[in-house]
């Protein structure tokens, strides 16, 4: 029998009951705790999602339920082959054989459990959407609950979605000179700008903070004032990042290097930021400082983020 194994992190919005190790290794590598500093999904949770999504069940002939029977386009696609699963910012798009696009954005209280088993689970909670086949490891279930869209659409729809978005970083699609140019257009902080979604897509409160940190910029700069150059670094720094917490699974922004930390050993959480959360500047030791922008807690070092 099964020695099943529970995988849990503060306020996570991936939750996942597995097998062994191994057999996760074989069907899905990436497959591994996944830890959110702010209890908000970044970009790298959307697309790390996308990977193992695809991974588990594209290819597959998917039964699509609601447990919760508030997804109502589930009948659309019961039954039906799931191609192919995309990330975009922080939205996932599920595209099956039918032609539709599933469309779903976690928001706030949005998360996912997977379980694997040789039958399916209950439900738990108030389950939105279900997502369930077979797999080599058995029957692999995807629930979703407490999203902020969870839908299933003709092809334009999802079109509209990526029309009001900007750039995605992960993505191999991206135009860094878009975000560039609409910044620089701009009269608001970059730290306001950054969480703008039209402007670049994916970046949360956690990124915003560290990726200013380490570029050394104030975050109620204007985004006239950046200079091109800057704003490419920033760029580059953002990407750098996500792809790192899309790697690991989690947000870890501090330069072991800089700050002494043996590559074997494991930074925790607290240590795992710069600025974010801090009380004290993990570079230079000054008091952090907390200002609202967008309705959200920015920090920053006021002696390495000068105004």
């Amino acid at each position: 029998m099964k020695q099943w194994r529970s995988y849990r992190s503060h306020r996570t919005h991936l939750r996942y009951r597995t097998p062994t190790p191994r057999e996760l290794r074989q069907k899905c590598p990436a497959h591994d705790l996944l830890d959110y500093l702010d209890g908000v999904p970044e970009g790298h949770t959307i697309h790390r999602a996308a990977r193992e999504h695809g991974k588990l069940l594209a290819g597959s002939v998917i039964r699509v339920s609601s447990p919760q029977g508030r997804f109502t386009d589930a009948g659309r696609v019961d039954g039906s082959v799931l191609e192919s699963v995309e990330a975009y910012g922080k939205h996932l798009f599920y595209h099956w054989a039918t032609g539709d696009i599933g469309h779903v954005h976690l928001g706030l209280f949005g998360k996912f459990r997977v379980t694997f088993g040789p039958e399916q689970i209950a439900p738990k909670g108030a389950v939105r959407m279900r997502l369930a086949g077979e797999s080599d490891i058995g029957i692999v279930t995807v629930d979703l609950s407490g999203p902020t869209d969870c839908s299933v659409d003709a092809p334009p729809v999802r079109d509209k979605i990526l029309a009001r978005l900007g750039p995605d970083p992960l993505r191999r699609d991206a135009d860094p000179q878009k975000m560039i140019d609409r910044v620089r257009r701009s009269d608001r902080g970059i730290g306001d700008l950054l969480m703008d979604q039209s402007v670049i897509a994916g970046v949360g409160n956690v990124y915003r903070a560290e990726a200013l940190f380490v570029q050394g910029l104030h975050p109620l700069r204007p985004g006239s004032q950046c200079a091109p150059s800057e704003l490419q670094e920033l760029w580059d720094t953002v990407q750098k990042m996500l792809r790192k917490g899309v790697k690991d699974g989690r947000i870890v922004t501090v330069d072991r290097a800089e700050l002494g930390i043996a590559r074997s050993k494991h930074i925790p959480r607290e240590d795992a930021t710069y600025a974010y959360k801090r009380d004290q500047c993990l570079r230079c030791g000054r008091e952090i400082s907390r200002i609202e922008i967008a309705n959200r807690t920015c920090y920053y070092c006021p002696t390495d983020q000068p105004r």
